[in-house]
């Protein structure tokens, strides 16, 4: 049996007698997977730039809201006002196991005022650990620390379009803000991140959640972020701090309206089963243009079988075995179908580099989000599934035009005329 090389070789001789039909073959084969090229990556593309917006709320971080009951419990009725305060972010943090960090928040809109220039904005009260759970980043300054914390410092983080409206373009680090007629230092400014929310960072305020008291009464909390441990099972997080503040505040586990609970991890693992199914979908469709690029190979190989019938008889009765003629023209199939597949996925890479970026959140927040588009992206999961998606076009418009070939009569194949 021939070795591979010597495969390879007379599959390319043979290519290169049709040059002028295997380059048109080529080109319909470059086509095709050119198009599952593009289409994985917009699909890649779509999947990053949705997660961009849901990672900026950190990607381990349970958020846990008050509501109301909805199921009588312990006597009460259906109705009852749930309010968490911060014993009770202490507790999930305590009992609960798989628990990294917990951060209680109080919110509450406040005028904020620079010099003549003042605008609503909405004050947030949280521990220091809150900035690593959200992945929050410094445009200028620095964060809140435990000292700030201790001491009931009176000092301020700025998003940056509070920075922008109160500042323009001045420095703001070091000077002052009045919060509800109170002097705060402003000590660092956020980096502006793509947020899909009506409240993004970028138009909030971070003071210590100790100062808040000086503003407003805290006992009652807004919010409780809870950071679970990284690969913990997040669905038996929730579950625990349900029944935890269930047997605290008197109120069924099972009730979904006493407390409302995001969990990130959760969304994010939805987006990704939709854009994973979006994949498939658009692979199914560029699979679709790549079968009849491969359509064109069985016909080009068919013909090749029928002028080289009297060669194939040859070789028969010098004693070649049906295996080997299978191998040869199957070969020669898979060749053209692999240069032509270099050939389109050079041209895809291409086009992915002289594109750009598609709008997608800028057209929804401006120019600042233009670093979230959609940008196409040919991974290795893009090449490895457009490669797989090749072989078998390959092999399926190979195989039968290869069978016929090896299954020819070599008494036959030498009286053809």
């Amino acid at each position: 049996m021939s070795s591979v090389p010597d495969l390879l070789a007379e599959a390319w001789k043979s290519l290169r007698f049709h040059a002028r039909r295997s380059i048109l073959t080529m080109l319909g084969i470059a086509w095709g997977i050119a198009t599952v090229v593009l289409l994985l990556a917009y699909g890649a593309g779509l999947e990053s730039g949705v997660l961009v917006a849901l990672k900026a709320f950190g990607t381990d971080v349970i958020y846990v809201f008050p509501g109301r009951t909805s199921q009588q419990a312990g006597g009460e009725k259906a109705g009852k006002r749930i309010q968490l305060q911060l014993e009770d972010a202490e507790a999930i943090q305590t009992t609960v196991p798989l628990i990294k960090a917990v951060s209680p928040e109080v919110s509450s809109q406040y005028k904020i005022a620079y010099g003549s220039r003042s605008q609503d904005y909405e004050v947030s009260a949280v521990y220091p650990v809150f900035g690593r759970m959200r992945h929050i980043e410094m445009a200028e300054g620095r964060w809140l620390d435990e000292a700030d914390l201790v001491e009931h410092s009176r000092v301020a983080v700025l998003g940056a379009d509070v920075k922008q409206r109160l500042f323009s373009g001045r420095p703001a680090i070091g000077d002052s803000v009045r919060i509800g007629g109170i002097s705060f230092e402003v000590i660092g400014i956020l980096r502006k991140k793509v947020q899909d929310t009506d409240r993004p960072d970028s138009q909030r305020i971070y003071i210590p959640f100790s100062t808040m008291s000086q503003l407003r009464d805290t006992q009652y909390l807004s919010m409780i972020a809870v950071e679970s441990e990284a690969g913990g099972d997040h669905i038996q997080v929730v579950h625990q701090i349900r029944t935890r503040l269930g047997e605290r505040l008197g109120f069924r586990p099972t009730d979904r309206r006493a407390i409302f609970i995001w969990d990130v991890q959760e969304d994010l693992e939805e987006v990704g089963i939709i854009t994973g199914s979006l994949k498939v979908l658009l692979g199914f469709i560029g699979a679709l243009t790549l079968t009849i690029g491969g359509v064109g190979v069985m016909n080009i190989m068919l013909v090749s079988v029928m002028q080289r019938t009297r060669e194939i008889g040859t070789q028969k009765s010098l004693g070649a075995r049906q295996r080997h003629i299978l191998t040869q023209f199957l070969a020669e199939a898979l060749l053209i179908t692999f240069a032509g597949g270099v050939l389109g996925m050079s041209f895809a890479f291409a086009i992915t580099t002289l594109l750009g970026p598609l709008p997608l959140w800028s057209a929804i927040l401006g120019e600042e989000a233009r670093e979230a588009d959609l940008y196409l992206r040919i991974d290795w999961a893009t090449l490895i599934a457009s490669t797989t998606i090749l072989t078998v076009v390959g092999l399926a418009a190979g195989l039968w035009p290869a069978i016929r070939a090896a299954r020819l009569d070599p008494v036959e194949a030498l009286r053809y005329e």
